[in-house]
């Protein structure tokens, strides 16, 4: 009795361990499968064109940044931040505040010509296509960038302008930035608000037909 006892005990334990085995298999294969339905969706990222691109931005508040970067993920485009040289705090960004930085720019065109970091962008000659965003600052596209523009020389560049509000438009900012250049081929461009998803951006930039 005592041996067909211990006969049963062993055969239950290898029982048990073969069932774990296979337990143990199938999360592995729904762990291999899950990971490679994952492997399958980033086929859908690839750029919606072949040209060369850079997303120029600069970014008060961060809005802008990101439509930036989802700009560059949808074309496979490089960033370069346009950043002033003096950076704005929240305080002179204060529109409300007659007394702020940017209504005491506003009210003083002359003050407008804002100094940055750099304008210069490495392997600027090689880019087929420049995007520029910028949010609005009183209808038209906030002054940092217009430095940025008046620096560069876009001859033989595509120019799509893009810009942030929450509730303005992209109005003349585009023309008046193309006014400024003097150079490129300046297309029209767009306005995003601060929910803008990426379907919207890669729909937008695919319907430029770069």
């Amino acid at each position: 009795m005592k041996k067909l006892t211990t006969v049963a005990l062993s055969l239950s334990l290898v029982a048990s361990l073969a069932g774990c085995g296979s337990s143990t298999d199938s999360a592995q294969s729904s762990t291999d499968s899950a990971q490679n339905d994952s492997g399958s969706s980033t086929s859908t990222s690839e750029p919606v064109t072949d040209a060369t691109v850079l997303v120029a931005y600069y970014s008060a508040t961060g809005t802008t940044a990101a439509v930036a970067e989802q700009i560059a993920a949808a074309t496979g485009g490089d960033l370069f931040e346009i950043e002033a040289a003096d950076p704005y705090s929240d305080d002179d960004l204060d529109w409300t505040d007659n007394d702020s930085r940017v209504s005491r720019e506003h009210d003083d065109p002359d003050s407008r010509d804002v100094e940055l970091v750099s304008a210069a962008v490495d392997g600027w000659d090689s880019y087929d296509v420049v995007f520029i965003g910028y949010p609005i600052w009183w209808g038209i596209a906030a002054w940092p960038t217009s430095s940025f523009v008046v620096a560069n020389d876009f001859t033989g560049k595509t120019v799509v302008p893009f810009c942030t509000s929450s509730s303005s438009g992209l109005g003349s900012s585009g023309t008046q930035l193309a006014e400024l250049a003097g150079t490129g081929d300046w297309l029209e461009g767009q306005r995003f608000g601060s929910s803008t998803s990426d379907d919207d951006v890669r729909s937008w930039v695919e319907g430029l037909g770069l």
